[in-house]
């Protein structure tokens, strides 16, 4: 069983491909729509993130759903692009690269977001099967236990096992790779839900 893809691609073609990812993915759109709709600087709300999930707390639904779509959005532009143009191994650095970008941007001295909805994006672009099952496993728990986060990291850390078991085997190791950064990204999170006091869906 293959946990990578085959390296087919030219050294230099991938790490084009890593820089286009890297690139695209470190584009700040929670930051830029709050701006360009007056909802003021994202840094000073609520955690002083730029992800969807902050975004809402400025009480705009619309600039809150846009967001998450943009930037789900760049993660699967980066890897449809690379895949089309070059093949498979770039599309996973591609994608990688993307995320890596969206968690830390140069533009914002590499403080950037948790990359929840980049890794959603990504995965639905690379394995459509293993991003649609983390999908609706992100829903069900942030459904159940109220807490976001906990959808997103419990999303992620069963990305590698519906990877196995929906036949993508060679997404594991990246799946692997994700999921670890998504829970550094959200080591706060997990202390205030170890604590009890993370913020649930709907309220303040």
């Amino acid at each position: 069983m293959e946990f990578l893809p085959s390296i087919a691609s030219p050294t230099s073609t991938l790490l084009i491909w890593i820089i286009l990812g890297y690139g695209l993915g470190s584009v700040p759109f929670g930051l830029l729509l709050t701006r360009i709709m007056g909802l003021g600087n994202l840094r000073d709300i609520g955690s002083g993130n730029i992800g969807a999930t902050n975004v809402l707390r400025t009480g705009n639904k619309a600039a809150a759903a846009l967001t998450l779509s943009l930037d789900a959005g760049k993660g699967a532009a980066a890897v449809l692009l690379a895949r089309s143009l070059a093949g498979e191994d770039a599309a996973q650095l591609a994608g990688l690269a993307s995320f890596i970008g969206h968690c830390f941007p140069i533009w914002l001295a590499f403080k950037g977001g948790k990359g929840v909805a980049t890794f959603l994006g990504l995965v639905i672009a690379l394995a459509w099967p293993v991003g649609i099952a983390c999908c609706v496993t992100w829903l069900a728990i942030a459904k159940l236990s109220k807490i976001s986060s906990l959808g997103g990291m419990t999303a992620a850390l069963l990305s590698p096992i519906w990877a196995i078991a929906l036949g993508y085997p060679d997404t594991i190791a990246l799946c692997a790779g994700l999921t670890t950064i998504v829970l550094i990204r959200h080591h706060e999170n997990i202390s205030r839900i170890l604590a009890g006091t993370e913020s649930k869906i709907g309220k303040s």
